[in-house]
C-alpha cells in the first residue's frame, strides 16, 4: 500500500484502498475489514448499507459534483478526489466546495496524478492528506507543502487576503 503524506508533513502508512468503478454489470467488490473508499455515487446509491461505518470513505472523480453527497457528506470519515491528470484543475473547486459550502470537517486526501508541485495549492484548497504519484519521492513532500511562507490571496486556510491581514 502505498504512503501518505499528511499537510504537515508526516508520512504514514496508508490502510485505505481505492476500490475502482466496476464495469458495467459487475457489483462493487468491498473486501470485509479493509478500509475503503468508493466512488461517491455508488455509495450513496448503497447509503443504507455504508451509513455510520467508519471503514468506508468515498472518492469524487473530477467530474463528479459534490453536491451529489450534500450534507451527507459530513458522515464521512475520509473524503478522497481523484486528479486523473496533473492539468485538471477540477479536484481544487471540489476541495473548497466541501470545505466551505458542505462544511467537511473530515480528512480530505488528493490521489491520482498528485505532484510534489501541486502540494501547497492542494493544501490551500483544503486538502490535508495526498498520495502521491508513485514515480515520486515522498521525502520531498514536506518541503513543498510550506514552501511560499505567505499567499496574497484568500483560501480555506486563510479568510483574508495579504493586503488586509498586513492593515490589520
Amino acid at each position: 500500500m502505498p504512503d501518505v503524506i499528511a499537510a504537515d508533513g508526516s508520512i504514514r502508512n496508508d490502510s485505505w484502498v481505492v476500490v475502482e468503478r466496476p464495469a458495467e454489470g459487475e457489483s462493487l467488490n468491498v473486501a470485509a475489514g479493509q478500509p475503503a473508499l468508493i466512488p461517491a455515487d455508488l455509495w450513496l446509491a448503497g447509503y443504507e448499507h455504508y451509513a455510520g461505518r467508519d471503514d468506508i470513505g468515498v472518492w469524487f472523480d473530477s467530474h463528479d459534483e459534490p453536491e451529489m453527497l450534500g450534507e451527507k457528506v459530513k458522515e464521512l470519515p475520509l473524503v478522497a478526489v481523484n486528479f486523473p491528470r496533473f492539468v485538471d484543475g477540477r479536484g481544487y473547486s471540489i476541495a473548497r466546495l466541501l470545505r466551505e459550502r458542505f462544511g467537511y470537517q473530515g480528512e480530505l486526501r488528493a490521489i491520482g496524478d498528485v505532484l510534489l508541485d501541486q502540494l501547497q495549492f492542494m493544501k490551500r484548497c483544503g486538502f490535508d492528506s495526498y498520495v502521491l504519484r508513485a514515480d515520486k519521492d515522498i521525502n520531498k513532500a514536506a518541503r513543498c507543502l510550506n514552501f511560499f511562507s505567505q499567499a496574497y490571496q484568500a483560501a480555506t486556510d486563510t479568510d483574508q487576503p495579504l493586503f488586509r491581514r498586513r492593515a490589520s
